[in-house]
């Protein structure tokens, strides 16, 4: 469990080092805010292993939450990427059937 610990940091890290100084900014403005607006994507940085999520009635407290609308379109496909190549791959059934 120490293992996912240490990735799930440094992956946080990581992607917090993907945004601009006005990114940043707009990151901390959007904080301020009580939630997110239904339909807003959003990375839940205490739940990284979620991945990109789309806000509704249970979207998380907003001091935790990475949302699209305040970064750049090119960092949010950075941030995307990066995401997603810590998490394992999917297994798809296609792949499986016949074993």
């Amino acid at each position: 469990m120490q293992d996912a610990k240490r990735i799930a940091y440094v992956t946080r890290h990581a992607i917090l080092m993907l945004l601009s100084d006005d990114e940043v900014s707009a990151v901390s403005a959007a904080e301020t805010a009580t939630k997110l607006t239904s339909g807003d994507q959003y990375i839940d940085l205490e739940q990284l292993s979620t991945g990109v999520q789309t806000a509704n009635a249970d979207a998380p407290a907003m001091k935790n939450v990475l949302p699209a609308k305040a970064v750049r379109r090119a960092t949010w496909a950075r941030i995307v990427k990066r995401l997603r190549a810590t998490q394992p791959p999917a297994t798809h059934l296609s792949e499986t059937a016949g074993e």
